[in-house]
C-alpha cells in the first residue's frame, strides 16, 4: 500500500498543481472584487460587473454567431465528404488528404495567410472579385464582414478535422446491415437515416463536443487578425477574459468571465451528449 502511495505521489501532485489547484484558484478570485484603488470585497460584485459590461454581452453575442456560424457548416461539410470519399482509392485518398491539409497548418499561420487573402484592394480575393467587375471590400474592417470572414477561416480550418473523426465512425458501420437495407429497397437517403447515421450517433456526440471546445479555446486567429476589431464585432469570450487579465488587469472579472464561460461550456457538452445518446440504436 505504502509502495503503491509512494509511486502515485508524483503524479498527484502534478494533478494537483497543474488541475486542481488553477480551478480553484480561478473560482476563489471570482468573489474577491478588487478593482484598483478600492478595498476588496467577497462576494458576487465581479459577476454583477460581467453582466452589466456591454462589452461582454458583445462578446457574448459574438460567441454565439461564430459557434453558430462554425460548427453547423463544419460538421456537415465534413459529415458529407466523410460520406463521399469513405471507400478506400488513390483518388479518395489523395482528396481526403487535401481536405485534411489544412489542420496541419498552425492557426497562426493559417492567419496570416488568411489576412493576406482578405487584404483589400491587393489580396487575392480581391483580385478575382475585381476580375468579374467587383470592386475591392474591406473584408477584416468592415464591422458586418469582419466575424464572417473569421468564421470563413475556422471553417477551412477545422473540415477536414472534424472529417476524420467522421471517417473512423462510419468504417465501424457494418456492411452486411447497409446491404440487407439494399436487399429491402432502400435508396441512398433511407439507408442513412435508418442504418449510417444512428450508429454514427455516438461519433457526432463526440465531434460536436470538440467543436464546442474549439468555439471558446480558439482565439489565436483572432488576435492576429482583427485583435477583437472592429468595434468589438470579433471580440469573443476568451479574447474578452484576455483582455480584462492582461491589458486592463481585473483579475477578478476576468475569472468571473472564465467561470461562466466554462460552465455554459459544461452544461452545453452534457446536454448534447445526452440528447444524443437517448436516440441511439445500437447493433446487437
Amino acid at each position: 500500500m505504502l509502495a503503491a502511495a509512494a509511486l502515485l505521489a508524483p503524479s498527484l501532485v502534478f494533478l494537483v498543481a497543474f488541475t486542481y489547484w488553477p480551478v480553484l484558484d480561478v473560482l476563489l478570485r471570482s468573489f474577491i472584487d478588487r478593482q484598483y484603488g478600492q478595498t476588496a470585497h467577497v462576494g458576487f460584485g465581479n459577476y454583477a460587473r460581467l453582466f452589466a459590461d456591454p462589452h461582454f454581452r458583445q462578446a457574448a453575442w459574438n460567441n454565439i454567431v461564430y459557434a453558430l456560424g462554425t460548427i453547423v457548416p463544419s460538421l456537415g461539410l465534413a459529415l458529407l465528404f466523410a460520406l463521399g470519399l469513405r471507400d478506400n482509392r488513390r483518388f479518395t485518398a489523395f482528396l481526403r488528404t487535401l481536405l485534411v491539409l489544412p489542420m496541419m497548418i498552425p492557426l497562426v499561420a493559417a492567419s496570416a495567410l488568411f489576412i493576406f487573402i482578405f487584404l483589400p484592394g491587393q489580396g487575392l480575393l480581391d483580385y478575382y472579385l475585381a476580375s468579374v467587375g467587383l470592386g475591392q471590400v474591406n473584408w477584416l474592417g468592415n464591422p458586418a464582414l469582419a466575424l464572417p470572414s473569421v468564421i470563413g477561416l475556422t471553417i477551412w480550418k477545422n473540415t477536414g478535422y472534424y472529417m476524420l473523426f467522421f471517417l473512423a465512425g462510419l468504417a465501424g458501420v457494418p456492411d452486411d446491415l447497409i446491404d440487407a437495407a439494399m436487399l429491402d429497397g432502400a435508396n441512398a437517403v433511407q439507408r442513412f437515416r435508418h442504418v449510417t447515421w444512428p450508429l454514427l450517433g455516438p461519433t457526432f456526440a463526440f465531434v460536436l463536443v470538440i467543436a464546442l471546445l474549439n468555439v471558446l479555446t480558439q482565439v489565436d486567429h483572432i488576435v492576429v487578425m482583427t485583435d477583437g476589431g472592429p468595434s468589438d464585432q470579433t471580440n469573443v469570450l476568451l479574447f474578452y477574459i484576455y483582455q480584462q487579465a492582461h491589458q486592463n488587469n481585473d483579475m477578478g472579472l476576468a475569472a468571473a468571465a472564465t467561470v461562466v464561460s466554462v460552465a455554459v461550456l459544461f452544461v452545453l457538452s452534457i446536454g448534447s451528449l445526452r440528447s444524443l445518446e437517448r436516440g441511439l440504436h445500437y447493433e446487437s
